[in-house]
């Protein structure tokens, strides 16, 4: 009876080592599989102010890819965080990218609307569409840097701000960017999960499997005993 309980015993760790494995291996396999850039890690962060409203809210967390603007591909329209410590001294700048290298983008006082190399720009995503800016500026803006503004325009620290404040066309060199706001990445995420998961069950399998061997060692010892009785 003993020996079959050892047996299972054993019989189970194999299985939990097996299954343990392949949830490690496949987990690994749909990450690298599923990344469009292996180079890039995913993060979250939690959005602190107001100026990316209704896209962002206070409190709300956003995931973000991490990396270089050349690995990001970053375009105009997309969300990024960047490092700039004279504006936002204790985190990560929040604001979207509206323009690039070589684009000429303006504000007409009056305009429902950005101009974007002189053509009017749709932005869905402005909270107010009626104030596109709070002040006027025309900016062209030099390659390998972005003009950013936040989509809540009246209270947002951003390009637009910078520029009007007088300190210099605002622009935001692409050096700077650390990352780009992405949907949640599911797939990932469960891939991690799983991940964790089967390195608990090979542990599982390991302790079971040493558990075995134990018993199984000790059982002749027993056995010899009762006989010598």
């Amino acid at each position: 009876m003993e020996r079959r309980r050892g047996r299972r015993r054993g019989i189970w760790a194999i299985v939990l080592l097996a299954v343990g494995g392949l949830l490690v291996v496949g987990a690994k396999t749909y990450a690298a599989m599923s990344a469009g850039h292996p180079e890039v890690a995913y993060e979250k962060h939690r959005i602190p102010g107001e100026s990316m409203r209704p896209a962002y809210t206070p409190g709300d967390s956003g995931w973000f890819s991490m990396g270089t603007a050349d690995e990001l591909e970053i375009g105009r329209g997309d969300v990024v965080l960047a490092s700039m410590p004279d504006w936002v001294p204790d985190g990560l700048l929040l604001s979207r990218v509206v323009a690039r290298g070589g684009d000429r983008i303006e504000y007409r006082p009056g305009e429902g609307r950005l101009r974007l190399n002189g053509e009017p720009l749709d932005e869905p995503y402005v909270l107010d569409r009626s104030v596109p800016s709070i002040a006027p500026f025309d900016v062209t803006v030099p390659e390998g840097h972005v003009f950013l503004m936040g989509d809540n325009r009246v209270n947002s620290i951003d390009s637009s701000l910078q520029q009007a404040a007088g300190r210099g066309p605002g622009t935001v060199s692409l050096s700077a960017v650390r990352g780009e706001a992405v949907a949640a990445p599911t797939g990932l995420i469960v891939a991690g999960g799983a991940e964790a998961s089967g390195i608990v069950v090979i542990l599982a399998g390991g302790v079971l499997g040493v558990w075995a061997l134990v018993a199984r060692r000790r059982r002749p010892a027993a056995g010899s005993a009762a006989t010598a009785s």
